[in-house]
């Protein structure tokens, strides 16, 4: 008996994402030139055909999925990290504006209040090891994306005890995993070594986007 569609590419995403991070981890560049986009197309395909019933949600939701396989490839050359921080701070303006589908933003200030405390303490420890010419980049797509992560998780207490609060769940834990991997990231290349970075930065990213993507109803008919 075959697999379900849906269930195939989650295995293959996971089959995929895993060979990126051996690749990472054992310095072999053809496997993460290979499978680190390869993932997040997989992720793309499995999501792509949920949301029907959020034609909106889901068009703004696809852009900030492609708009992170272009920070992907991007990030993946050596003079890449800014196209590929202006790819993922693009992806994050748009995820803001999928969730503002369901919830109006910063319906939640507690929300805001919360990752803005967290954004300004991850900065003031980064800031001595950003150079001056990526401050300003820098200093954006954190706002951006504690702005992304924010109102994810208005649109999950604003959608507390209804029934779209699994979906809106999966958003928020997706943009708390989102801003784990950036932070992970950001003090591996501006403070010191994170141990297995490559590991922790790459999963906690694949799952993050996985269930940004789950917060899209999945397709129920043929």
């Amino acid at each position: 008996m075959s697999l379900p569609r849906s269930t195939l590419l989650l295995w293959l995403a996971g089959l995929s994402g895993l060979l990126a991070i051996a690749g990472n981890l054992f310095a072999l560049p053809a496997l993460v030139f290979a499978f680190k986009p390869a993932t997040t197309l997989l992720i793309i395909a499995w999501a792509w055909p949920r949301g029907a019933d959020t034609p909106a949600l889901r068009r703004w939701l696809r852009a900030g999925l492609v708009l992170s396989l272009a920070g992907d490839v991007f990030l993946m050359w050596p003079a890449g990290f800014l196209p590929g921080l202006v790819s993922f701070l693009l992806a994050h303006l748009a995820y803001i504006v999928a969730f503002t589908r369901r919830t109006a933003f910063a319906a939640r200030p507690s929300a805001f209040a919360m990752y803005g405390v967290v954004a300004a303490l991850l900065l003031w420890q980064l800031w001595p090891g950003v150079p001056p010419p990526l401050r300003a980049p820098v200093l954006a797509y954190v706002v951006c994306l504690a702005s992304m992560a924010a109102q994810a998780g208005a649109s999950w207490l604003a959608a507390r005890g209804g029934a779209t609060e699994p979906f809106a769940r999966s958003a928020a834990l997706g943009g708390v995993l989102f801003m784990t991997s950036d932070t992970l990231l950001a003090f591996n290349k501006f403070s010191a070594p994170v141990p297995l970075a490559a590991l922790w930065i790459l999963l906690t990213y694949w799952v993050a986007q996985g269930l940004i993507a789950r917060s899209l109803r999945a397709r129920t008919g043929p």
